[in-house]
């Protein structure tokens, strides 16, 4: 059997990973989400601003529903804030506001790690499904054509890999940009930043789990690729 108590073994320390950063995430929003700002602006006010002041007034900031569903589009030049913080005044509304006008600030200056990801998507958006296909292809096949298939099976996969490996530096540097437009742009003071900080370190591990599950996924369909051989 493809999964089992083996894959189980590999995949409990990124389990383990992936709570803890959701755990992280839940507790830096939770918390920061009822801690007002000085200023008092909204989350799309302040991606507003951001924007504006970078030459981005085309850039519509708009509202979506769901929890933590906020995100840039580049594909539409569209800005999305989930309804707590499009209208939210607190640390984290503004903080993940301004995180996803970095990403346009990205888009605007032809960050390449953000122009490589959006050229992966499709791609990605293929190998997600494609790989199971292939594995549970040579699974009915069986025998040295499952060997051979786990070998296509990998190299789909790790796709979906390099994807989230390039996402990292994608989300490390637009919280980057976001805290320093924050703080330029006077929205949020010096002692109200470390809660910006915070939120959006908790919100950067959940990426980093999501990579080390993948590192792991992939170490394990390698092992079993090794041993369809012997």
């Amino acid at each position: 059997m493809i999964w089992n108590i083996d894959y189980l073994l590999f995949m409990l320390p990124a389990m383990l990973i992936g709570l803890w950063a959701q755990f992280k995430l839940s507790s830096a929003y939770g918390k920061y989400s009822r801690v007002g700002l000085h200023s008092g602006v909204t989350g799309a006010e302040a991606a507003r601003e951001i924007l504006d002041r970078a030459g981005l007034s085309n850039v519509p900031v708009s509202e979506v529903g769901g929890h933590l569903t906020d995100h840039y589009d580049p594909t539409k030049r569209a800005l999305c804030l989930s309804t707590e913080n499009f209208h939210g005044r607190s640390i984290a509304a503004v903080g993940v506001a301004a995180h996803e006008a970095g990403h346009a600030l990205q888009h605007q200056a032809a960050y390449a790690p953000l122009n490589l990801r959006m050229t992966l998507v499709p791609v990605t958006q293929f190998a997600s499904y494609a790989w199971i296909g292939i594995i549970l292809l040579g699974m009915f096949l069986g025998g040295a054509l499952f060997a051979k298939l786990i070998w296509v099976a990998i190299a789909v996969f790790s796709v979906t890999m390099v994807f989230q490996l390039v996402t990292l530096p994608v989300e490390f540097d637009a919280s980057k940009r976001a805290k320093e437009q924050l703080l330029r742009l006077g929205i949020v003071r010096a002692e109200e930043s470390d809660g910006v900080n915070k939120v959006l370190g908790a919100a950067a591990l959940t990426y980093v789990a999501a990579l080390v599950s993948s590192v792991m996924q992939l170490l394990y369909f390698l092992s079993l690729a090794r041993n369809s051989r012997d």
